[in-house]
């Protein structure tokens, strides 16, 4: 297996979601420092004018709030999305918003919608329902990591807040559950046992050998050379000896 198919930490991982991140703050901080309001390039359906939206709505946010709302979960689930779907994260981000921007442009009310939520409801989507597809265990936990976290999002894809642009959530929900079901191909490598590889040979597999062809146990004995160990042995050898006085006599 190579690098290029394993799961990794590179710096593109963080650095490209903070860098989205960076330059939705800077809109942002632009139209605040500056006064400018910029809404009127988000997405307007069915109009000429709207379709810019489709590429801009994503940088434009409306208030603190609405930024900040957005800003965790989209850096959350695009690193996801490049760690774990390295193969085909850029594909996945970007037709993924320029779709979910134009099915917002079809169906949307006649009104301004702006924000990031559409391509976080596109990834959600996508991470969920990719991962249980995928039928790997490190997907599948993302997956249900994803669940956990933001699995409450879905209920603002119906239209409880005439405020909220429920009509950007279906569509990046949409979206994300096509993408899941398009790139249906193994993003990482799936291990296999020896048995399971295309080059197995029964005959050469030694537990295998233990089995007959109806598959009933056969006991093997095994003549093995038992040494003994040979001991050494040893003398002791004492030696007394006569302790001499010093007792002499003056002669």
């Amino acid at each position: 297996m190579t690098k290029k198919n394993n799961l990794y930490f590179s710096n593109d991982v963080l650095l490209f979601p903070l860098l989205f991140l960076l330059t939705i703050v800077i809109v942002f901080w632009i139209e605040s420092r500056f006064n400018i309001n910029l809404n009127y390039l988000g997405i307007y359906p069915r109009k000429i004018e709207g379709l810019i939206g489709i590429i801009c709505s994503p940088f434009i946010h409306g208030d603190v709030k609405h930024l900040f709302n957005n800003a965790i979960p989209l850096l959350v689930l695009t690193s996801a999305l490049f760690y774990f779907y390295r193969r085909i994260r850029w594909k996945v981000l970007i037709y993924g918003l320029l779709l979910t921007g134009l099915f917002t442009w079809i169906i949307g009310r006649s009104s301004i919608h702006i924000g990031a939520s559409g391509v976080i409801y596109m990834l959600t989507a996508f991470l969920m329902f990719r991962g249980i597809l995928s039928k790997h265990y490190q997907l599948t936990a993302l997956s249900f990591s994803v669940i956990f976290l933001y699995g409450g999002f879905i209920w603002y894809i119906f239209p409880t807040d005439p405020k909220i642009s429920w009509e950007g959530h279906l569509s990046g929900f949409i979206v994300g559950i096509i993408f899941a079901l398009i790139f249906n191909k193994q993003t990482l490598p799936v291990k296999k046992y020896i048995w399971e590889k295309e080059d197995y040979n029964p005959d050469n597999d030694p537990f295998m050998k233990n089995f007959d062809k109806d598959g009933n146990f056969i006991e093997t004995t095994s003549e093995t050379e038992v040494i003994e160990p040979q001991i050494e042995s040893t003398s002791i050898k004492y030696i007394f000896k006569k302790s001499i006085t010093k007792e002499k006599k003056d002669l």
